[in-house]
C-alpha cells in the first residue's frame, strides 16, 4: 500500500518504471481524444467539479487511462469525497501512476499522471480514508470505466 511519504518521494526521486511505454505527437493524440479529453490529459487541464456521472457511480468494475487504455484503478478502492471528482485510495499496481510536484495555485500538490503514456489524471492528497489515507482526486474525462478486466491493456 502506497503511503503519502512514500508518494512525496516518489514526486521528489524519481518514479518506478512502467510495465510499458506510450509516446504520441500531439497531433496524434488530438485526433483520438475529444477536445475535453485533449485540453485535461495532454494539456494538465482540470474539468468543472461534479460536471462528470462517473463521481457519483460506484458499480464494481476497472478504471483504465482514456488515452492509452492501462488498468489504473478499481472499484474497491473508490469512494465518495465530496470533492466533485471520482476519488480513489490506491492505484491497482505502484507503478502505474507518476507522481510530479505542481507549484501552480500559489501552493505545492502532487499532480498524478499515468506512467505508460504520460496523461494528466489529476492530483494525489494526503485526506483520505484509512488505512492509506490518501486520496486520487481524478478528471473522470481522464478515466474509461471498462466493463470488464480484459479490457484493460
Amino acid at each position: 500500500m502506497l503511503t503519502w511519504n512514500e508518494i512525496c518521494r516518489l514526486a521528489n526521486e524519481g518514479n518506478p518504471e512502467p510495465d510499458t511505454r506510450l509516446q504520441r505527437s500531439n497531433e496524434e493524440w488530438a485526433a483520438l481524444l475529444t477536445p475535453e479529453q485533449y485540453h485535461v490529459t495532454r494539456q494538465a487541464g482540470t474539468e468543472r467539479a461534479f460536471s462528470n456521472e462517473m463521481c457519483s457511480r460506484f458499480e464494481p468494475g476497472d478504471y483504465a487511462c482514456v488515452c492509452c487504455g492501462t488498468l489504473l484503478f478499481d472499484s474497491e478502492q473508490k469512494f465518495e469525497s465530496g470533492s466533485g471528482w471520482p476519488s480513489f485510495t490506491q492505484p491497482v499496481k505502484a507503478n502505474v501512476i507518476a507522481y510530479h510536484n505542481d507549484h501552480g495555485f500559489g501552493r505545492t500538490r502532487i499532480e498524478t499522471t499515468c506512467n505508460t503514456c504520460d496523461a494528466h489524471l489529476g492530483h494525489v492528497f494526503p485526506d483520505g480514508p484509512p488505512p492509506s489515507g490518501l486520496r486520487y482526486c481524478m478528471n473522470a474525462v481522464a478515466l474509461r470505466k471498462l466493463a470488464d478486466a480484459e479490457d484493460a491493456q
